[in-house]
């Protein structure tokens, strides 16, 4: 009986060391989905009840305070940049060659007419280190058991949502779901990640469609055509002056 409750603390023991905190969970599935740094190609589809767009891009991130995304196609709008640098960012027009700064107030505008704002895009609020995050169980999704963990807004965060709701596989952390809500309560935008494959190094999810929950018959899908994850990538790449060169 003694070598039998021994076996069963160990086992406990063994079950416990594997438990994540809701912290853990979110840090670890954000690092995995973003890397050190990361290099991509990407394409943008925009469907609306009257008309369709597809753009393409390339997309350089450094840390979390470094993102630059330029246009590549279609030819009328290539060269076209967000670059964000810290809590800073700025538009390039190169039809203009004119540089706009963006202030936070227009954050939550759409990008490129897209159901995507300006900061889904470039990120600028951080869902690690403005939110609190609260683990409420397990889900189903798409019949893979995932993570659900709530993130409520520090009282000194400037972020533009009320509250996130993450949903990440349990076996992996790979995220599949995000749910925006207003300070009210109210589900905005809702976020979906499918189609997961084995990309440089990682899974990772390869088709994001975010909707506009107030907007029928329309959303927006951005497949990822190429990522690679931890790659050297030079300061340069992200000064204000070299935006359009």
């Amino acid at each position: 009986m003694r070598l039998m409750l021994v076996l069963a603390a160990v086992l406990l023991q063994g079950f416990a060391s594997f438990a994540m905190t809701a912290d853990e969970i979110i840090t670890k599935s954000d690092n995995l989905f973003r890397g050190n740094s990361s290099v991509s190609s990407m394409s943008m589809t925009i469907k609306t009840p009257y008309w369709q767009r597809t753009l393409k891009f390339k997309g350089w991130e450094k840390g979390r305070d470094k993102m630059l995304i330029i246009i590549t196609y279609p030819q009328k709008e290539a060269g076209t940049a967000s670059l964000k640098v810290g809590n800073d960012m700025w538009n390039y027009l190169p039809k203009v060659n004119r540089t706009i700064k963006i202030p936070p107030s227009m954050m939550l505008q759409s990008w490129m007419g897209s159901d995507f704002t300006n900061d889904d895009l470039v990120k600028e609020s951080s869902i690690i280190h403005d939110y609190e995050h609260n683990l409420t169980g397990t889900e189903k999704i798409d019949g893979q058991q995932c993570y659900k963990v709530e993130n409520i807004p520090k009282p000194d965060a400037a972020v533009v949502w009320g509250k996130i709701v993450y949903f990440c596989r349990v076996s992996d952390l790979v995220p599949v779901r995000e749910e925006f809500y207003s300070e009210r309560g109210e589900l905005v935008k809702l976020l979906t990640m499918s189609n997961i494959k084995y990309m440089h190094d990682r899974n990772y999810p390869t088709y994001w469609v975010m909707r506009t929950v107030r907007e029928k018959d329309r959303h927006t899908a951005i497949t990822v055509e190429d990522i690679k994850f931890n790659t050297d990538i030079p300061d340069s790449k992200f000064l204000l002056q070299n935006i359009g060169k």
